[in-house]
């Protein structure tokens, strides 16, 4: 504390002690209160506050209590509202977070808060509304296009109709449903869908042109759907994994057509255990992969089609492929804007990848010049993100997979060169631009086989962390080959040697597997048993479980195959007969009839003459 030069008091004299308190310099006397004494103060304290309060209350009731005619109150409110303080933006903007609140807690009853509810949800997609005369029907409307809320007088929703710039009223069943449901969110979410087709360039009348484009293309890829149907009749599950454009589902509220393109086997499984029979009536939406079709602008100008391009209405192959017309003036137009196919989520694709898709439709994928990054690494993030589990995992592409009677760990070799000498690269794709209907056949068909491999480099990604692993642990090295290709390499499980099953992925379903061994090493399984279960499951660990069971039942069948293999190997050394002279016979005579029902191709295998290593 500062002591003016003026003052007289000595700092000793500035505290006296006297009985019972500290006495100040003037004499005032600051008595020490002791603990109850405090206690008894503060509670002293806010009884008067609580005072005060209901006496202001009394005051508020007296001279609000009688009763006031309507007009009056209404002065008095717009008196008050002309008095109110200029809010700044973000006030602003706070208190209308607080109303919608407020609008989102009341309950949906009447025909007045339907309305209300309505108003609130076309406000905050900065939408205009209205209500007609009669007060059962509500226009939420835009520039390019309105919807008609129609009502019942208790506030029951009797249709919901949608209509774009130039066109008539179409119902909206989805619509309806979600509003009925009182699932508000998912009708706001319809309308920021609708709001977003026309985040377009230009104005009103060019916004409007770029709209035939895509009704053009919805034309043309239902009918290449229905021609598809028509030429293969195959079932729902063929239609997503092998169809020319996959399920379609049209256009629906503010929902894109939606294509889906790719089903896990593992999809199609409830928690409870079953199985699900997929027919077209009980197809999820967000099941599997899919992509959204739509339109949006580009710096670029492309020639898009104002019109269906294809002609007829019969295919002209067995597979439902279609005829279009060709491309000219007539049919076509050029617009600051290009057709999408849109994901979810980013995927993650390999560099390989990105140079098919130019090549199929002559347009640059990305704006930019990407960054490529390791493509296991982008795989890996991108199946840990799909947990809820927001603890990061420290993994260093090492995972565990616990499986019955089995324990696997798999490393992920990202960094494994490829022929050229560089590592499997890739990156992250939202979105695929697309100029003509008949580009997205083949962009399906790339799509469906990137993400069939990554499925399967993804299946060995697992949050599982082993407290004690047992002295069994079961080591595996996936390692990528090409892009499209992989080995997964790990012990034999009967000698002390290295094997290597490599995998080809040719699309949603179809792997090309092959198995690489040593020439004395005892039979594991033929190369068809291995394509059959990776393409059933598609799954790394299931995979390499059914390969050592495979094995153990081979061994258990064949007690003396290790013996015989390490004759063979001696043959072989010898300058064995080829496979074409009757020398053969003995070596059959030697495995015996038994294993040769088991491995009709074990003559072919003892005989390969590359080593593993070479192969690898």
């Amino acid at each position: 504390m500062a002591v003016s030069q003026n003052s007289n008091i000595s700092v000793g004299a500035f505290f006296s002690s006297s009985s019972g308190g500290l006495e100040t310099p003037a004499g005032v006397s600051l008595v020490m209160q002791s603990q109850p004494e405090r206690v008894k103060q503060e509670e002293i304290t806010e009884t008067e506050k609580l005072n005060k309060k209901k006496f202001s209350f009394e005051k508020l009731h007296i001279k609000y209590g009688q009763n006031r005619p309507w007009p009056e109150t209404m002065k008095v409110v717009r008196q008050a509202m002309e008095k109110r303080p200029v809010l700044s933006p973000g006030d602003h903007q706070h208190l209308v977070n607080c109303l919608e609140s407020l609008q989102k807690a009341l309950q949906v009853g009447s025909l007045s808060s339907m309305t209300d509810r309505l108003e609130s949800i076309a406000r905050q997609n900065n939408l205009s509304s209205h209500l007609s005369p009669s007060g059962t029907v509500c226009y939420i409307t835009s520039d390019m296009f309105y919807l008609e809320v129609v009502l019942d007088p208790s506030g029951e929703v009797c249709d919901v109709k949608v209509a774009h710039l130039g066109e008539n009223l179409v119902s909206c069943p989805e619509l309806v449903q979600h509003l009925r449901e009182k699932d508000f969110e998912a009708f706001s979410k319809h309308l920021k869908g609708i709001v977003s087709l026309y985040r377009l360039p230009g104005d009103n009348k060019l916004k409007t042109k770029m709209y035939l484009p895509l009704q053009s293309l919805e034309l043309d890829l239902n009918k290449m759907a229905a021609m598809y149907g028509q030429a293969t009749n195959a079932s729902t599950l063929d239609t997503i994994l092998y169809g020319s454009v996959g399920l379609l589902t049209a256009r629906s509220g503010g929902h894109l057509m939606n294509l889906k393109y790719y089903v896990s086997p593992y999809d199609l499984f409830v928690d409870t255990g079953e199985q699900i029979i997929l027919n077209d009536n009980n197809v999820p939406r967000s099941l599997g992969m899919n992509v959204s079709v739509t339109i949006e602008g580009t710096a670029l100008m492309y020639k898009l089609p104002i019109a269906p391009l294809i002609s007829g209405s019969h295919p002209v192959d067995n597979k439902g492929t279609p005829s279009f017309t060709s491309v000219n003036s007539a049919n076509s137009v050029d617009f600051p804007a290009c057709f999408f196919l849109k994901f979810p989520r980013p995927i993650p694709v390999s560099r390989e990848f990105i140079q098919k898709i130019q090549n199929c439709t002559g347009i640059p994928v990305m704006d930019s010049i990407p960054q490529f990054v390791p493509l296991y690494e982008l795989i890996t993030q991108f199946e840990l993100s799909k947990d809820d589990d927001s603890i990061p995992l420290n993994h260093n592409m090492r995972f565990y997979a616990s499986l019955p009677g089995q324990q696997h760990c798999y490393f992920l070799n990202k960094d494994a060169p490829l022929p050229d000498g560089r590592c499997l690269q890739g990156m992250l794709l939202s979105k695929i631009p697309f100029v003509h209907p008949g580009q997205v056949p083949p962009i399906l068909d790339f799509i469906r086989n990137q993400v069939a491999y990554n499925s399967l480099i993804g299946s060995c990604v697992k949050r599982t962390i082993l407290k004690e692993p047992s002295s069994g642990l079961l080591q595996f090295e996936v390692c990528p080959l090409t892009d499209t290709c992989f080995s997964v390499s790990f012990q034999h499980p009967v000698n002390e040697s290295l094997v290597c099953a490599v995998m080809d992925v040719m699309g949603a379903r179809h792997v090309n597997c092959k198995l690489y061994k040593g020439l004395s090493d005892a039979l594991i399984c033929i190369d068809d048993f291995i394509a059959r279960v990776v393409q059933r499951c598609m799954s790394i660990p299931v995979t390499m479980r059914a390969i050592r069971r495979k094995a153990e039942t081979i061994q258990a069948d064949t007690p003396a195959l290790p013996l015989i293999a390490e004759t063979v190997e001696d043959l072989v050394k010898k300058n064995l007969p080829p496979a074409s002279s009757p020398g053969k016979f003995s070596i059959c005579r030697l495995i015996g009839p038994k294993c040769l029902e088991q491995d009709s191709s074990l003559h072919h295998e003892t005989l390969e003459k590359t080593s593993l290593e070479t192969k690898c």
